[in-house]
């Protein structure tokens, strides 16, 4: 005979005693879930004197029992998205949250990260299934651990940026081999909101392209989350870096993070000033977040055998390029992910070590400028989309 649960209109599940058929019940709405098939049988509404009769099973709930069985789900506070669209599609709502399975962990999250990725997530640019959680960057202490599991354990404090989506919730369960531990050196917020972009700092700086001393760079959003890191990190390996941003403000910000030279492409042309700033010979690499408005340009500026690394498109989707508009200047084009230079645990912890490290080093210094509570998601999605911020944007559950 398999175990029996039972659910009452609370959603508070709890493990029943099978009894012989001439026990009473009493009245209550429920339904009886035969754990063993995975089968619901049937909702009942019983009136007071009524006798629950199959031929298969009797059940009863036990009340002496129900305080004292654990629950094997629980209800927390998410984001959630029903449709594609703007900052107004994301709902604040009750999520169910199961118990960690073998391989998996419970993460109760302290510190969200918002990245652009998830608005491209949220706009329809990125596919997922629907409903969906958003977010993809997280720093949070572990409340359970599936069976089995060994190497994590209830109270470490662990990181992740990257799949899976969902770090938009109170709690969440994440696979184990894709979290990270948090150095005691490296405050929880500061590791939220540099997991995603200071992994992908460290793979475009360190692996797409290899940045060495004397290299010339081109930095579009200078002053955003990933700009601010890629300039820092570049100026200290002793390239020289040219950013591009929207204000004063912000390009007085770029020069604290290592930028020798900022353009503030609302005023000037950037590829104008790239070409006076580099003589003429252009930038060995340009790392373009921002697409549509940019790409051309962006590509204008290169020497010959230049590298034109796009890893995102804040103004939009670039237009397709003809390949022979590669070859006046044999130039390489790439459209990188971190999922793909993450994509191994020893990948994964090589990544987030060199960030760390950096971050205790003083080579990177991150600035979090903006923090939101979790459930003003859509407030903090407007903003970043509307570049009304700099530095790194966190919500805090």
């Amino acid at each position: 005979m398999g175990l029996f649960r039972l659910g009452f209109q609370s959603h508070r599940l709890h493990l029943l005693h099978s009894v012989p058929e001439t026990v009473s019940v009493s009245r209550s709405t429920f339904w009886v879930q035969n754990l063993t098939h995975n089968k619901i049988i049937k909702h009942f509404a019983l009136p007071s004197s009524s006798t629950l009769r199959s031929k298969l099973v009797i059940a009863k709930a036990l009340s002496t029992e129900a305080g004292a069985v654990s629950q094997s789900t629980k209800m927390v506070k998410a984001i959630r998205v029903h449709e594609h669209g703007g900052p107004e599609v994301l709902k604040w709502e009750d999520v169910e949250l199961g118990e960690p399975k073998e391989g998996e962990i419970r993460v109760k999250n302290k510190v969200i990260g918002v990245n652009f990725i998830d608005i491209y997530f949220r706009k329809g640019v990125y596919k997922t299934a629907m409903p969906f959680t958003p977010g993809m960057e997280a720093v949070g202490e572990v409340t359970a651990v599936g069976p089995g599991l060994t190497g994590r354990k209830v109270g470490d404090v662990v990181a992740y940026g990257g799949n899976p989506i969902g770090s938009y919730a109170e709690e969440q369960i994440l696979p184990a081999d894709k979290v990270v531990p948090v150095p005691p050196s490296v405050d929880p917020i500061i590791a939220a909101s540099i997991m995603l972009k200071g992994m992908t700092a460290q793979f475009l700086l360190r692996r797409c392209f290899k940045v060495e001393s004397g290299h010339t760079v081109l930095v579009h959003a200078a002053a955003g989350g990933v700009g601010s890191l890629l300039c820092q990190w570049a100026n200290a390996l002793g390239a020289t870096v040219i950013g591009t941003v929207s204000s004063k403000e912000k390009a007085a910000q770029a020069k604290e993070d290592g930028c020798h030279h900022t353009i503030i492409y609302k005023e000037e042309d950037f590829v104008t000033r790239v070409n006076e700033i580099t003589s003429g010979q252009g930038v060995e690499v340009v790392y373009d977040s921002v697409g549509k408005d940019t790409f051309e340009g962006s590509l204008a500026c290169l020497k010959t055998r230049g590298y034109m690394v796009n890893f995102g498109q804040s103004s939009g989707i670039p237009d397709p390029v003809p390949l022979p508009a590669l070859a006046a200047k044999s130039l390489f084009l790439t459209r990188p992910s971190l999922m793909q230079y993450t994509a191994t645990r020893d990948e994964l912890l090589e990544s987030a070590g060199e960030v760390f490290a950096n971050v205790a080093s003083g080579v990177l210094r991150v600035r979090v400028n903006h923090k939101y509570p979790l459930s003003q998601a859509a407030e903090a999605h407007a903003d970043l989309e509307n570049r009304r911020t700099s530095g790194s944007v966190v919500l805090i559950p």
